[in-house]
C-alpha cells in the first residue's frame, strides 16, 4: 500500500477489524518511513455486473447511482448515510445473488423502492413517483392508500401506530 504523504510502499498494519456484516476489513496501518497514519479498506471483489436498461443498452452497474437516488428520495427525512450506505450494500449483494453478469435495470429499481418502503414511507413514495413517472395527484393518492393497507395488514406496523 502506497502512502499518501510520502509515496512510499513500506507500512506496517497497526490494527485489523471486520464489519459487523463481515463483508469488509478496516486496516489501520502506518507508514515506516514518515511515520503518518492511514486507514484502507479491504473487501471481496465481485464479478462486474451489468446493467440492462429499458432501451436495451448496457453499462456498468455504478453503486454511487444507486445511492444518489437513495439519498435524493430520502432528503430532509431522519434518516442516517450510515443506514443508507448499508441499504446499497444489501441491494448489491442481492443483485449479485439473484443475477450472473446482467441485470435488468427494472429488478434494480424493485429493490431500491423495497428497501425504501423498510427504512421511510415517505422517501419511498417519493422515490416511487420518479421511478414510476406519476403524471397527477391520484397517482400519488392510490400509491398511499396501497401503503395504508399494507401497514394495516402488518401487524407489528399496528401495534406500533397504537401503543
Amino acid at each position: 500500500m502506497r502512502c499518501v504523504q510520502c509515496g512510499s510502499q513500506k507500512d506496517k498494519v497497526l490494527d485489523s477489524r471486520s464489519s459487523k456484516d463481515g463483508t469488509t476489513i478496516r486496516r489501520r496501518r502506518e507508514c515506516l518511513k514518515c511515520g503518518y497514519r492511514y486507514t484502507t479498506y479491504e473487501q471481496i471483489e465481485r464479478t462486474e455486473l451489468r446493467v440492462v436498461k429499458r432501451d436495451g443498452a448496457r453499462e456498468s452497474l455504478n453503486r454511487e447511482k444507486i445511492m444518489s437516488g437513495l439519498i435524493k428520495a430520502c432528503e430532509k427525512r431522519p434518516v442516517s448515510m450510515e443506514r443508507l450506505d448499508r441499504a446499497v450494500e444489501e441491494i448489491l449483494t442481492d443483485l449479485h445473488k439473484d443475477h450472473l453478469s446482467e441485470v435488468p435495470s427494472a429488478s434494480i429499481g424493485a429493490k431500491v423502492m423495497d428497501k425504501l418502503h423498510e427504512i421511510d414511507p415517505v422517501a419511498y413514495v417519493r422515490y416511487v413517483s420518479v421511478y414510476r413517472q406519476f403524471e397527477n395527484v391520484n397517482e400519488f393518492i392510490a400509491e398511499i392508500q396501497s401503503l395504508s393497507r399494507r401497514a394495516a395488514r402488518d401487524t407489528f406496523q399496528r401495534r406500533l401506530f397504537k401503543e
